[in-house]
């Protein structure tokens, strides 16, 4: 079973929102997510300024076994990526709700429609094993 913390939100597509109740969130993927991908060797991360709409990609994570999109799960604007994956991008790995968050977001809505609690994540993840 995966690390799930209470206090994030989750997407289907298994993005993590950390919402800072500012109007802004913090975004990186799920333990699920890292485990399945392995070893992380690259991550893509978006410009900031760069427009994000949810549920569009808005980059790339590669490990040793594939790569994937990632998908924006709020629809905002970057204000900060997370330039230490550049260097080290297996703290993904080590670490996914902590060191290996990917960017945080302006939110230009507050819908965070459609993102799950961690119980209703992992019955999702239940139901596709």
């Amino acid at each position: 079973m995966s690390n799930l913390p209470a206090n994030l939100r989750y997407a289907a597509s298994h993005e993590w929102v950390l919402d800072h109740q500012d109007g802004t969130v913090t975004i990186g993927i799920t333990d699920h997510a890292q485990e399945a991908l392995g070893d992380v060797v690259f991550v893509e991360l978006p410009e900031v300024g760069q427009s994000l709409s949810k549920g569009k990609e808005f980059g790339v994570i590669e490990s040793v076994k594939a790569a994937s999109d990632l998908y924006s799960p709020v629809n905002g604007e970057v204000i900060e990526v997370n330039e230490a994956l550049e260097d080290a991008p297996e703290t993904v790995n080590d670490a996914p709700y902590e060191g290996g968050w990917i960017m945080k977001v302006r939110v230009t809505d507050q819908a965070f429609e459609g993102l799950l609690d961690a119980d209703a994540y992992q019955a999702t993840l239940s139901a596709d094993t």
